[in-house]
């Protein structure tokens, strides 16, 4: 389970600094930065309060399971071998627009303040469906300490299937889908779909996943993403994508090979990660995952997450996992039976957390947790709240003194430190953009 050698060569210097410069985006939206406000009131969710070791460990513990190698290799011999991040990066069919292709309406949902430097719209079909929704985003910033994935940039973006609203034949699929951008070129970013299955019948066959990807991590050779409904985690390996050689609405082995639903890729799960407690609860003793994020600042580096919550809940918790230092293996520290355990966790006040990052700067005493929140209206714009355990600071915009400041329909958050960007997405139908922000501009924005 080690990451190829091939995977930690460094770009030359000079382009990678091309693709640190970035040009602030024109807005279209009214709203402007006046102050910041170490928030007391109103909408703030305050400070975070730790939760004691002892009583968070039993809620928060999850149990690994893994599947035989045996039927991963099965899979893989009987589809044709693994064609890994590179080949379907070779094979992209859909081009993302940039800022001047985005239309008014999908401009309008950037953040106020602080603007974003970088900005990119879907495939027409793709921005305007209401079968399928964005919601993760994670990147080979999360990957590797490089940057980069071999000789690539890449951002891979979680969608989920709606199935309550799309063709009757399609409702109740609830299928989930990965789009591998190749992002090596700043100005020509291109895609390609994955489908996420599980193996089935001993390797012989699969069937199509299950998950919410309201929060996804790429941390070395494995993808981490929620489950659906948040019970619990999935994981994937990154060299392990397989071609569906049968183009049909099928999934899985088919009398002429196997197909997945009309897409040319399917990565299969290896594992998944449980909550020992049992079946999690929205605002109940075991939580649901809402979303995830990596950071690299502690030692070892470590997943951040986030519970799901309900209107009526009046906290919300966000924790860590560290990940595995062991050289035989990838993914996140367990013990001999299994077991992983929370190292850090804390409650704040806000409810509906759509993304969450950690992130210590150098020097720093303790981390910075950036917490995104929706509007609380339902259709407006989001908040994105910098915390620690004193208190909570967010942009106030001057068209309503409020701090709904950050993007529209806000999604999970990831932190690429290489370029110093956090990044993210919407996800209201028509108004989907993928967007970066520079975190200095956030800190700047509440200092």
């Amino acid at each position: 389970m080690k990451q190829r050698g091939r995977h930690r060569r460094r770009r030359r210097g000079q382009a990678l600094r091309a693709t640190l410069a970035g040009t602030a985006l024109a807005l279209t939206a009214a709203a402007t930065l006046i102050s910041t406000s170490q928030a007391t009131g109103g909408n703030s969710p305050g400070g975070l309060t730790e939760l004691r070791a002892g009583a968070a460990a039993p809620q928060l513990r999850l149990r690994e399971h893994l599947l035989p190698r045996s039927a991963l290799d099965t899979l893989s011999g009987t589809m044709g071998g693994n064609v890994g991040v590179e080949g379907v990066l070779d094979d992209t069919d859909h081009a993302m627009r940039d800022t001047a292709g985005c239309s008014d309406s999908e401009r309008s949902a950037l953040p106020v303040e602080p603007a974003a430097t970088r900005a990119y719209c879907w495939d027409r079909a793709d921005a305007r469906t209401s079968a399928w929704r964005p919601r993760s985003v994670t990147t080979s910033g999360d990957a590797d300490v490089t940057g980069q994935w071999g000789t690539r940039r890449v951002i891979l973006a979680g969608w989920t299937h709606r199935g309550g609203q799309a063709a009757p034949a399609d409702r109740g699929k609830a299928f989930a889908r990965v789009a591998f951008v190749d992002a090596t070129d700043p100005d020509a970013l291109r895609y390609r779909w994955v489908l996420l299955v599980a193996p089935r019948a001993g390797g012989k066959d699969f069937t199509a996943v299950r998950a919410g990807l309201g929060g996804m991590v790429w941390y070395q050779d494995k993808l981490i993403v929620t489950a659906a409904h948040g019970a619990g985690l999935l994981v994937f390996d990154m060299h392990r994508v397989l071609r569906a050689g049968v183009d049909s609405a099928a999934v899985g082995r088919t009398a002429g090979g196997y197909s997945a639903a009309g897409y040319r890729y399917v990565m299969p799960a290896v594992g998944s990660y449980e909550m020992e407690g049992g079946a999690c609860t929205r605002a109940g003793a075991v939580p649901c995952f809402g979303s995830l994020s990596l950071d690299r600042t502690t030692a070892p580096a470590s997943l951040v997450a986030t519970e799901a919550t309900v209107g009526r809940a009046d906290r919300t918790r966000v924790w860590r996992y560290p990940f595995s230092t062991a050289l035989y293996r990838t993914g996140l520290r367990a013990d001999a039976e299994g077991r992983v355990d929370a190292v850090e966790a804390y409650t704040t006040k806000g409810t509906g957390v759509s993304g969450v990052v950690s992130h210590r700067p150098a020097g720093a005493r303790e981390a910075r947790w950036y917490v995104g929140r929706p509007s609380g209206s339902g259709g407006g714009h989001g908040s994105l709240w910098r915390q620690n355990g004193r208190g909570a600071q967010a942009a106030t915009c001057t068209a309503d003194q409020s701090h709904a400041c950050w993007g529209l329909g806000p999604g999970a958050l990831s932190y690429w430190p290489q370029t110093g960007e956090l990044w993210t997405l919407t996800g209201t139908a028509a108004r989907r953009v993928l967007y970066a922000v520079p975190l200095s501009s956030v800190d700047d924005s509440v200092d």
